[in-house]
């Protein structure tokens, strides 16, 4: 019988042992459950809100832009020129010698293959963020193809890069896909 009882009392204390740890494994399981709870609320609102999402990207009809033209359009709380440039607009940025830009960038960097008449740019001067006004300056060929910032004088050419003035570098490209030939997705 005194054999009996130790080897009784050490499985007791293993299983003691082992609904011990289930308890704190149970525990601790529970309560990293809880802090998830209690934390997610604070993590999802940091998502960006409804309103803020809807502005995210923009479909924009072309069809009604005539060659020679600009128009403006909001996109994320900033204006976006799309101009639909004529043979002579692509001609002239075409001709620039890139070595000889403030910000050195081809034509054929700031437009889409196969629609390179299709210019898209962020209307905001990379100097102090003022709006360019198209159609003026030194740079814009026989139809005012450039833009114009009045804030400092910068000039850009009919590509949207930095010809003169303070402005460091060329009118920013966003990202933009066309969804058929007369519509694009800007973002």
């Amino acid at each position: 019988m005194s054999d009996s009882t130790p080897s009784s009392a050490a499985g007791g204390a293993d299983d003691g042992a082992t609904r011990r740890d289930f308890m704190v494994l149970a525990g601790s399981a529970l309560g990293a459950v809880g802090a998830a709870a209690a934390i997610w609320p604070f993590v999802d609102s940091m998502n960006p809100a409804a309103d803020t999402l809807a502005l995210a990207s923009i479909e924009v009809d072309l069809s009604a832009i005539q060659p020679g033209q600009t128009i403006k359009v909001k996109w994320r709380g900033v204006p976006v020129f799309i101009r639909h440039r004529t043979p002579e607009d692509i001609q002239l940025a075409q001709s620039v010698d890139v070595k000889s830009l403030r910000d050195p960038q081809p034509d054929s960097a700031r437009v889409q293959k196969g629609k390179e008449q299709w210019l898209v740019m962020v209307g905001v001067c990379t100097h102090l963020g003022c709006i360019p006004i198209g159609g003026v300056g030194d740079f814009g060929g026989t139809d005012g193809g450039g833009w114009f910032c009045p804030c400092h004088g910068s000039q850009y050419d009919t590509a949207g890069r930095i010809r003169q003035g303070p402005a460091p570098q060329n009118l920013i490209v966003p990202q933009y896909t066309f969804l058929s030939d007369t519509k694009i997705k800007i973002g």
